[in-house]
Parts: structure tokens; C-alpha cells; sequence
């Protein structure tokens, strides 16, 4: 989510803050009079550099940079070449029978690489206590690094190159005493995700689009394990985001994230069915130091077996960037 309005200026400006050099200025010819009205280019400061507003995007869920349900090819914090940038939030989102707080804090080099940490903390509730369960809190560790392997969001907005990014993320999930049940369904406790970004910028219209590719074995996010008896592979899942700026300091847009439904017919016949994540949101940020996204997800079925309603409700993520 960038700071869109005002195309040329923000080209101009993109290509200060990234180091670009002056435009060549014509020589003029002997005895002709300099020309007083033609304004003189500016000049780059060094070590006064900085990425536009919003061009780290948001935190999501899993720690990175991008969307609130899907990584971007975009790094967190806002430093540029030779800088370093940081980024902490806090996220919190409830649907109708579950709720779960994310936070953590992702650190940016040279808007390069990009080393993330996200604590999740999945409230049950009474959804399960059929099953001896009641009240029972799921914990999940992630650890995320991403690196930015070619492109550049903004300075190639005028042509197809999107930004591209790989990123892989471990994921440790701590299940207490639900541990021996997540095993008699095959699931692990841990497990690795791979995923590629590409991230395109279209600036004369106020937009951007990610699709974001992940090889994972994850169940909800791995928060329900990796894997299971019957599928234990990797699966390709797809997950997309666009963003409209309608103003410099306000986008709103929509994201889907495949999920690969691993549990389907292990126990209960379809009632561990997993559905695909959605979200409409809006983002605000004052400044480039904080920002704030409302959404309305829908996460779809979460164990229906238990909880047969679909899992419609809000989120709220807050997050401070330097």
C-alpha cells in the first residue's frame, strides 16, 4: 500500500529517494545567454534517503511485510540501500467463534532482506470443549526471512517489471495437551512454508496488485499442525491482493489466500474441512511511523464439525515503522 497520488510527482520524487541521478541538462552553445527561467534539477542529499509512504506495506498475520493475510514482495520498515528499517505490530481479529492475537516485529536491510518474528495466539473458546478441550489456547512461533531478488515497486511503475521477492517462513506451534490429537490425525507440530512474491505497482492509476505463490503443508496456518495422514506433501497454494489509494494517506482493496485442506475426511468426514481465507480492508496512516488496517475477513469453516457457521468477522492491526 504506497503513497499513490500525484503521479509525476511521486515519480520524481521515487527517484530522488532511491539515489537517482540528475537529469542531464543541455550545454548551451558559445555566446548564447544562460536561460534564468529554467529552474536547476535538485540535488540528493546524501544520506538523506527514504522510501515513499506506505511502500513497506502492513504486517501480516505470518510477520512479513505486505497485506494483512498474504506477504508482499515489498521489505519492512523504511530503509533504502545501505539503512536499516524496523517495523512492530500488534493485530488482533475476531470471528464468531474463534479469536486470535498476532504481534511481532520485522527488521529491513538496505530494502533488501527482510528478517521477521510473529507470536500467534489462537483463542478457542468453547468451540471444542466437546472433545475435553474447553478453553483451550493454540500458540505459534514464526520465523520469516525474505529477500527482494529483483524489481522495483515504484522506479519500474512505468513499465511491466514487477518487484519479485522469495521469502520462507518456520513455523512452531505450540499445542499443549491438543498435541496427541493433532498426531492421531497425522498432523506435525511444525513445518516450513516457501513462497514467491511479485508485487506491480500501476502509479498513474492509484493501484497495486501482489500475487504471492506458497508451497506449504500448513493446516489453518499451521495452527491446526502441518500435514496429515492422508496428504502430507506440499501443495501450491495462490493468494492475491490489490490496493486502491484514495487518497496519500488512505487505501482500501481486497485479498484471497488459497488454503490446502490437508484435514478433508481424515476424521469426521468433511468436518475438518478448511475453506480459503478473504478480507475487504482499510488502511490510514497518518505518517510514515504508524498505521492502522480495519478489515472484515472471512475465514470460512474452521473445524465445522464443532463449529458449523462460516467464520465471518473484524480485524484490526496497528503498526509502528521507521
Amino acid at each position: 500500500m504506497l503513497r499513490l497520488p500525484y503521479p509525476a510527482l511521486a515519480l520524481s520524487l521515487a527517484a530522488l529517494l532511491h539515489g537517482a541521478p540528475a537529469l542531464a541538462q543541455p550545454v548551451p552553445e558559445p555566446g548564447a545567454k544562460p536561460a534564468a527561467s529554467a529552474p536547476q534539477p535538485p540535488q540528493v542529499v546524501p544520506g538523506r534517503q527514504g522510501k515513499l509512504l506506505l511502500t513497506s506495506g502492513v504486517s501480516s498475520i505470518d510477520g512479513a511485510a505486505g497485506g494483512g493475510l498474504t506477504p508482499w514482495a515489498v521489505t519492512g520498515g523504511y530503509a533504502t540501500d545501505g539503512g536499516i528499517g524496523a517495523s512492530a505490530f500488534f493485530t488482533r481479529t475476531v470471528v464468531q467463534d474463534y479469536a486470535l492475537n498476532v504481534y511481532g516485529v520485522a527488521v529491513g536491510w538496505g530494502d533488501r532482506l527482510e528478517a521477521s518474528l510473529a507470536r500467534q495466539e489462537f483463542d478457542t473458546g468453547q468451540s471444542i470443549a466437546p472433545l475435553g478441550f474447553p478453553g483451550l489456547k493454540l500458540r505459534q512461533t514464526i520465523v520469516g526471512l525474505k529477500l527482494r531478488v529483483a524489481g522495483d515497486a515504484v522506479l519500474d511503475s512505468d513499465n511491466f517489471m514487477p518487484q519479485l521477492a522469495l521469502g520462507i517462513q518456520y513455523k512452531d506451534l505450540d499445542a499443549g495437551n491438543f498435541k496427541p490429537v493433532l498426531r492421531s490425525l497425522g498432523a506435525d507440530t511444525d513445518g516450513t512454508d516457501f513462497y514467491v512474491s511479485a508485487t506491480k505497482l500501476f502509479l498513474a492509476q492509484s493501484v497495486l496488485v501482489n500475487t504471492t505463490l506458497r508451497a506449504t503443508r500448513a493446516n489453518q496456518n499451521g495452527l491446526l499442525g502441518f500435514g496429515s495422514s492422508r496428504q502430507d506433501n506440499y501443495r501450491l497454494q495462490a493468494e492475491m491482493s490489490v490496493a486502491l489509494a484514495l487518497r496519500k494517506d488512505l487505501v482500501i482493496g481486497i485479498e484471497y489466500r488459497m488454503k490446502p485442506d490437508n484435514l478433508n475426511r481424515v476424521a469426521f468426514g468433511n468436518g475438518l474441512r478448511e475453506d480459503d481465507w478473504k478480507d475487504a480492508f482499510i488502511a490510514w496512516t497518518p505518517g510514515k511511523n504508524f498505521s492502522l488496517t480495519l478489515a472484515y475477513v472471512d475465514l470460512g469453516h474452521i473445524v465445522p464439525a464443532l463449529t458449523p457457521k462460516r467464520q465471518r468477522g473484524a480485524y484490526m492491526s496497528a503498526q509502528l515503522s521507521y
